[in-house]
């Protein structure tokens, strides 16, 4: 069993890596303005990175940040700003893919430490120690791969090496996340972060002679959407991946709102702080099980984890599956009350479930409400308003609080 057992969360904004680091995430990954595989959550600037170091490193959390996309000859003379930005910034290590961008890193910050994407499709040891014998510190292994091997992969390589999967979160259809599918259709390169997800869109059948006439495709009776795969979820096999050498646990989702990231990171952290404690007998309590469940989702499945994947592709919509809203998040609590910021919408008397940090949730009941002069108000309505609830329970400044949809 590795010592790290990382959990390790996705940022996309500054609100996000606080939510992270608050939930109890170990380290997190996050993209600059370039180079990242996530265009759309490509928020850290040179200085905006560097403020997100000194938070993190002042908690004693660590931040990677991604240089995984494939960059295209005019875009090599940018590379040298950017890896002395994130020196400057003090990242503890860079993600890459790329065999040219590997050499840069180590060209313009020699001791900055690298990890290899899961874009790089590493399924075997030798490919892992070649890696490691080229300076890499730590691989991300392909989703394609079971537990068997990654035991096997763990067992063939140098313990120095640390390996890191994905263990919850989007499933990409193709090749860990090689995909050419949306450059030929709409001209947007998955492998420089712009994907525009056609995996999800719904697919129909049209004759060459009869124009316009579109015949939809069925498989099972459920649906068109041929190339849509459900999430992934190892909330319930810490152990499992553990036990197989996992050293880093990651979370998909530099795009998710900061909710989910709260809400899966403290799910993670605390399967995890369980399993440390007795990992000989460890079981999981349903509520963490549950927690997954109360988050914007995709029906779940284990990938490739326990052999071939069965029942991994959703054929009848590429919706998500939203059971929970957040309602507000906790300022404070003192003199009887709970302080908070307004999220969404809710009404005096409802039930409400709230989410410290590291904890199970708590049922409250709204049966009273005021508005930020004290004021008693029948609903909270308007997006940022400052509002209190009677409750003489203490929660946690950033706690959740949230609401069955």
């Amino acid at each position: 069993m590795s010592s790290l057992l990382e959990i390790l969360a996705p940022v996309g904004d500054m609100e996000r890596l606080f939510a992270a680091l608050d939930f109890g995430a170990d380290a997190v990954y996050l993209g600059g303005t370039m180079f990242g595989m996530r265009a759309g959550s490509a928020k850290f600037d040179a200085q905006s990175l560097k403020i997100a170091c000194n938070e993190a490193h002042s908690r004693g959390k660590k931040v990677y940040l991604t240089c995984n996309t494939l960059p295209h000859n005019n875009e090599m003379p940018l590379l040298e700003g950017f890896i002395k930005d994130a020196t400057a910034a003090s990242v503890d290590a860079m993600i890459a893919n790329d065999i040219g961008v590997f050499s840069l890193i180590k060209k313009f910050s020699p001791d900055m430490e690298i990890h290899i994407s899961t874009q790089a499709g590493i399924v075997n040891y030798v490919t892992a120690n070649e890696f490691y014998n080229m300076g890499a510190k730590r691989v991300v292994l392909a989703r394609e791969l079971s537990l068997e091997e990654i035991a096997e992969i763990r067992a063939m390589t140098p313990k120095e090496l640390e390996i890191e999967c994905f263990v919850h979160g989007a499933m990409c259809v193709s090749f860990s996340g090689r995909c050419l599918l949306s450059q030929y259709l709409v001209d947007r390169d998955a492998n420089r972060g712009e994907c525009a997800q056609p995996c999800r869109w719904g697919y129909h059948l049209m004759e060459e002679k009869r124009v316009g006439e579109y015949y939809p495709i069925f498989e099972e009776e459920k649906g068109s959407y041929i190339l849509n795969a459900k999430d992934m979820c190892m909330i319930d096999h810490i152990d499992k991946l553990a036990e197989a050498g996992v050293d880093s646990f990651k979370i998909e989702g530099r795009a998710k709102s900061s909710y989910y990231v709260s809400v899966v990171t403290n799910a993670y952290r605390m399967a995890m702080d369980i399993y440390k404690k007795d990992p000989a007998n460890f079981k999981l309590p349903q509520w963490i099980h549950d927690e997954v469940f109360k988050v914007s989702h995709r029906a779940y499945c284990t990938g490739f984890f326990f052999g071939h994947p069965k029942n991994c592709q959703y054929y009848e919509n590429s919706g998500y599956i939203r059971e929970y809203d957040v309602v507000a998040i906790v300022d404070k609590c003192e003199n009887g009350r709970i302080y908070a910021t307004q999220r969404n919408k809710f009404n005096k008397g409802a039930e409400l479930e709230v989410l410290p940090p590291y904890s199970e949730p708590v049922v409250i009941q709204a049966d009273e409400l005021f508005d930020e002069h004290g004021n008693e108000i029948e609903t909270a309505n308007h997006a940022m308003m400052k509002l209190s609830i009677a409750c003489d329970k203490q929660f946690p400044k950033n706690s959740i609080i949230r609401m069955k949809a």
